[in-house]
């Protein structure tokens, strides 16, 4: 399980070295160039998603038990101290923001795209060095 988890490690990290990219010029780029909208958008929704399911693959190799839902997934990261409790409560948002990708992509606003998402790619990369912490 340890080298699946380093693997999906691995993965989200190149997806952050993808979005960093992306930061520049990018709301002008998001409504003129579907083609960057929609790479940006893959490419938080993959990041994201890789987030939950790195957390069920820790709850799994800690033999934690399953969580009834992604957010709950992140949550019970901090429940059982594998990451701070704080870190985990305000975390735990990635899960809306993953279904947000996933179901109302019609609904996005390129500035909250530009701005708030991908200024907050440190928080996924804070989340990764808790979870490598965790599994040394």
């Amino acid at each position: 399980m340890r080298h699946k988890i380093n693997k999906k490690i691995q993965r989200i990290n190149y997806y952050l070295k993808l979005l960093e990219t992306y930061k520049a010029d990018c709301e002008e780029r998001f409504i003129k160039d579907s083609m960057f909208e929609g790479a940006l958008l893959h490419y938080l929704y993959l990041a994201s998603d890789g987030c939950i399911s790195l957390a069920e693959m820790v709850l799994k190799s800690k033999n934690i038990g399953k969580s009834q839902s992604y957010y709950e997934a992140i949550d019970m990261l901090g429940e059982y101290n594998i990451i701070p409790r704080d870190f985990a409560y305000d975390f735990a948002k990635i899960a809306s923001f993953r279904n947000f990708l996933a179901h109302d992509y019609e609904k996005i606003d390129h500035l909250v795209i530009c701005k708030e998402a991908l200024n907050k790619l440190s928080d996924i990369k804070t989340y990764l060095s808790f979870i490598e912490k965790t599994i040394s």
